[in-house]
């Protein structure tokens, strides 16, 4: 008798439109990060913020957000809110869940924030990150963007090393993983 091998979860990346969905992606985001890196409640109030923003003012031809689920649950998300200036974009708040990493969640969020961007008419994406999430930093890193600049700050709870990276859109890029 010969076994089939495991079947690779159904990874599927739709827009962040159902109800439940802005607030699990606050929720899993104070969970998680206060778990894996014992971050404190402001981190958890810097994503409301954000998801706020997003839900009560969003241009939908200019911002986005997705949610990834594995199997029909939430495992991931991600946003592309309008920067400051008005061809740049932000990626915000990329959150794949512990149960999910290795699956290629992560790099199908950003490609999707990306690809929106481009198709948006952004001339570039920006993000900040924290040197601490390094999974995070290797999927930027394989979507094309480009380490601006360093600071340290004392946030969440902890002394950390913000990171500015930048992704110039007027150049076509492969993004790595699956």
């Amino acid at each position: 008798m010969t076994s089939q091998p495991p079947q690779r979860p159904e990874v599927v990346v739709r827009q962040a439109d159902r109800p439940g969905d802005l607030g699990w992606t606050v929720m899993a985001h104070g969970e998680i990060y206060h778990r894996q890196f014992e971050w404190d409640a402001s981190f958890e109030a810097l994503v409301a913020q954000i998801v706020a923003d997003y839900a009560t003012d969003h241009d939908p031809a200019r911002e986005g957000a997705w949610i990834a689920e594995v199997d029909g649950e939430r495992v991931g998300c991600v946003l592309c809110v309008a920067g400051d200036e008005p061809a740049v974009a932000k990626l915000r708040i990329l959150l794949v869940a512990p149960t999910a990493r290795g699956l290629g969640v992560g790099s199908r969020l950003v490609e999707r924030c990306v690809t929106f961007a481009r198709d948006a008419g952004y001339r570039q994406i920006t993000l900040w990150t924290n040197d601490v999430l390094a999974s995070a930093r290797r999927i930027y890193e394989g979507a094309g963007f480009v380490l601006t600049d360093e600071e340290p700050h004392h946030s969440f709870g902890h002394d950390l090393v913000g990171q500015n990276w930048t992704l110039d859109l007027s150049v076509t890029t492969t993004a790595t993983g699956n």
